[in-house]
């Protein structure tokens, strides 16, 4: 398989993947380009190899800075913004991690804590705080289990899954 071939189908399977995760499918393809380029590309860099809108590329790229997996930099003597993605794939994971933790996690939590304050003793109540409770306790061990993935180091990581 040629360079260009094999590059290809990575970034059209990161693409893929990262609907799976919840991301779309122009910000997956972007992040795996930056993933694999040796140096700092540029917006139209992205653009070009692509082939999308210059609005998609930078609405894009804003979100995976907003996730905090890719960072712009500068470079002397040009005017035009770089990107580059972290290339440690542990770092990564903990960073993809912690946002969504912090997006989907955190906020379900505080919903379900909230609804917990519900008036009343009818069965139909009971039912409700019985299933929500339950809901919250899991959604609270998910919350740990995370918070734990990402204040990790790798080595200790790894050494609990293979004890599981």
């Amino acid at each position: 398989m040629q360079y260009e071939e094999a590059k290809s189908k990575f970034i059209q399977a990161w693409g893929t993947l990262g609907s799976s995760w919840g991301i779309n499918k122009a910000m997956a393809q972007i992040h795996a380009l930056l993933l694999i380029s040796s140096e700092p590309i540029t917006a139209d860099e992205i653009m070009e190899e692509l082939q999308m809108s210059r609005g998609n590329v930078n609405m894009n790229v804003r979100a995976l800075m907003d996730w905090g997996i890719v960072q712009k930099q500068n470079k002397a003597g040009e005017r035009k913004d770089f990107f580059i993605a972290d290339k440690d794939v542990w770092e990564l994971a903990r960073q993809v991690s912690r946002e969504r933790r912090r997006r989907e996690i955190e906020p379900i939590i505080r919903v379900l804590s909230d609804v917990q304050k519900v008036d009343g003793k009818s069965d139909e109540i009971s039912e409700f705080k019985s299933v929500t409770n339950e809901l919250k306790e899991f959604s609270t061990k998910i919350d740990n289990v995370l918070e734990k993935f990402v204040k990790s180091d790798q080595n200790w990581f790894l050494k609990l899954l293979m004890n599981l």
